[in-house]
């Protein structure tokens, strides 16, 4: 309730802003036009998630994971790190921190491990692996709009070495700070008996369908929206009591409005110049260093989207937009807003009962975050 509380509050600020003309309206009505997407996007694909879940579809991948880690929790994480890299790069940061987040749960619990470490993982990938392609994370759909000529592949090739640096160096400082439960052994779990055969299946059968749809050019809040309605008509003919207006996170839509019209009018009032100045200019490694850490804390001090649009005019040349994009993606990782998907993310681990200390979240994040990003843009400036 906080949360949409403190949206409401942004909204009414932003309203007060176009009423006495900081923000225009055609300014305001531009910044619905290119968020509405993305959050009727978040909407679906929860929904998506919630209907799977009750269908028992991450069971069911929970224990088939257990089972392939022979007993041995380092190979299970590994498993977890591929997953959450896999569908970070390919479906987006946020489609990982609801789709992969209640598998991973469950998986550690069906087997006796701590969830927290894999939970984890799962949120710290989902923003920092989210570097290699446009579809990775919406900062960079923004992107490729101001990188004239760049397709996907040579965005990619633009991006390819922070990307494997933001993937490793994270991976590395969680094993090392949850190595102890990583080297436990378990026992996989029996076979569990599913109550409605037809709901998992059609669960399963939406769900895959789903995953190459949001790549293959078709608005990801069509895909994701139609795959929401199918399961809406399943549930409704087969478990209609599943169906409750909880699964909207509704919360989280009424914080983003807010945050993003908040953002707009902060802009138009002159943080986009003040932001210039501190940006700097030029392609040295100092410079991209600079850019990175200002995109980076920016992301943590408000939300790596809005905060990617207030800076997008620093950038000027494709390694600068590039090493804004490893602020703004790798950097989400202190505090709890810094992106939508640790948002998300946050929302699922209270829906499946998952105590997170958010005191330890973020002081683990300003460990892993200054080194992240300088190896990150080092790799940038050295082979990017």
């Amino acid at each position: 309730m906080r949360t949409a509380i403190l949206g409401a509050v942004l909204l009414v600020l932003g309203a007060v802003a176009v009423g006495f003309g900081l923000l225009s309206l055609p300014a305001a009505l531009a910044i619905g036009e290119r968020v509405w997407p993305i959050l009727l996007f978040v909407v679906a694909i929860t929904v998506v998630t919630e209907l799977a879940a009750a269908a028992g579809l991450f069971s069911v991948i929970a224990e088939q994971l257990a089972r392939w880690g022979r007993g041995r929790a380092w190979i299970l994480w590994l498993f977890v790190v591929v997953l959450a890299t896999v569908s970070t790069i390919f479906l987006s940061l946020d489609t990982t921190a609801v789709l992969l987040t209640p598998v991973v749960v469950v998986l550690a619990r069906h087997v006796g491990l701590p969830p927290l470490p894999f939970a984890l993982t799962t949120v710290w990938l989902a923003n920092s692996a989210s570097l290699l392609l446009p579809v990775s994370n919406l900062t960079n759909l923004l992107a490729v709009s101001v990188l004239p000529g760049y397709s996907p592949l040579r965005f990619a090739e633009l991006m390819a070495a922070p990307a494997v640096v933001a993937i490793v160096v994270p991976c590395a400082l969680l094993f090392l700070v949850y190595r102890r439960p990583l080297v436990e052994r378990y026992v996989p779990p029996a076979r569990s008996v599913t109550d409605d055969r037809v709901l998992l299946w059609v669960s399963a059968v939406v769900v895959v369908a789903l995953l190459p749809a949001l790549v293959s050019g078709v608005p990801v809040w069509i895909a994701s929206l139609a795959a929401a309605a199918i399961l809406i008509v399943v549930f409704a003919l087969r478990r209609p009591a599943a169906l409750r207006f909880g699964m909207i996170p509704w919360q989280l839509v009424v914080f983003a409005c807010g945050l993003f019209l908040f953002v707009g009018a902060a802009s138009s009032a002159g943080l986009g110049t003040v932001l210039a100045l501190v940006a700097g200019k030029g392609d040295s490694l100092v410079a991209l260093l600079r850019l990175a850490g200002l995109g980076a804390a920016s992301s943590n001090a408000v939300n790596n989207l809005p905060a990617y649009l207030a800076l997008e005019g620093t950038g000027g040349s494709p390694l600068r937009i590039a090493a804004l994009l490893v602020g703004v993606n790798a950097g989400p990782l202190i505090t709890p807003w810094a992106s939508l998907a640790t948002l998300l993310w946050g929302e699922r681990l209270r829906g499946l009962d998952v105590e997170v200390s958010w005191r330890r979240f973020m002081l683990l994040g300003l460990a892993v975050v200054p080194l992240t990003i300088v190896l990150a843009v080092l790799a940038l400036y050295l082979w990017g």
